[in-house]
């Protein structure tokens, strides 16, 4: 640990450590398939790469389905970049769905996966490169590694052991703690062993940073944007721009803590 160095370090998973972008897809075509009954379940060439490029719309895994609905229905990329917050109830309404409606079967298309090809799931998970490399550098710095996430702990465990990574339960908060980001950095400092503690939180959603702009108790976080992450260019611009978020470049992340700013 170097006087640029973190105690804690805070991190989160899709987006910043791992690439889910080929599961993703795969659980949302299902979905849609089953929701809107589709006749053909061969996607059309250039669906999962329009999808791709869409997902930093997509807040709520729910939304997935029903953006390739709305890449189906002949949306332009562009309006969905802008208008997405729009689009969706209006999908969702021309079937008489809702949101949690949608989140039901997607969790369950997910659950039955899962339950019967772990490993064939676990693999369209992939990690961006020099990440699992500066995991390890990381775990023996001194400085405390947590994953905040909204992926379920247990697999963001599984994924990390395939690639050599042992994170204890207790350094992986995820989908199942049902609190914001910020409480759990919030009780990252509270129960930290160095006092005062210096925590980097790095994220790749721009909003998610912002909520923890509004904490006045953690105006001493540093925040990092993941640029690799599932975000848009003028969010990139927004948080360079953001004099307490500090943009950062994947070959950045992967090497010393003292290059990150």
């Amino acid at each position: 640990m170097t006087a640029n160095s973190p105690t804690i370090l805070a991190l989160d998973f899709d987006g910043v450590i791992c690439d889910g972008l080929i599961e993703y897809f795969e659980v949302a075509w299902r979905t849609y398939c089953q929701i809107w009954s589709s006749a053909n379940d061969t996607p059309p060439d250039d669906l999962a790469l329009r999808f791709y490029r869409l997902r930093p719309v997509i807040e709520t895994g729910w939304e997935m389905p029903v953006l390739i609905k709305a890449l189906i229905e002949g949306f332009s990329d562009d309006k969905i970049l802008q208008k997405w917050a729009n689009i969706t109830p209006q999908i969702l309404g021309a079937d008489n769905l809702d949101a949690k409606e949608v989140a039901k079967k997607l969790d369950t298309l997910r659950d039955e996966w899962i339950a019967t090809d772990l490993d064939g799931w676990l693999s369209l998970h992939k990690f961006y490169p020099g990440v699992i490399e500066r995991l390890k550098m990381t775990l023996v710095s001194g400085v405390n590694l947590y994953i905040v996430t909204t992926k379920e702990g247990r697999f963001v465990k599984q994924l990390l052991q395939r690639e050599g990574v042992d994170l204890q339960p207790a350094s992986i908060f995820g989908k199942e703690v049902k609190r914001p980001k910020y409480e759990t950095l919030r009780e990252l400092i509270e129960k930290a062993n160095t006092k005062p503690a210096s925590l980097w939180f790095v994220e790749d959603r721009l909003k998610t940073l912002q909520l923890v702009q509004k904490q006045s108790d953690l105006a001493h976080v540093q925040l990092f944007l993941a640029d690799w992450g599932y975000n848009t260019q003028p969010e990139r611009e927004a948080g360079a721009d953001d004099s307490r978020i500090q943009v950062i470049s994947l070959s950045q992340f992967s090497q010393d803590f003292s290059k990150w700013i």
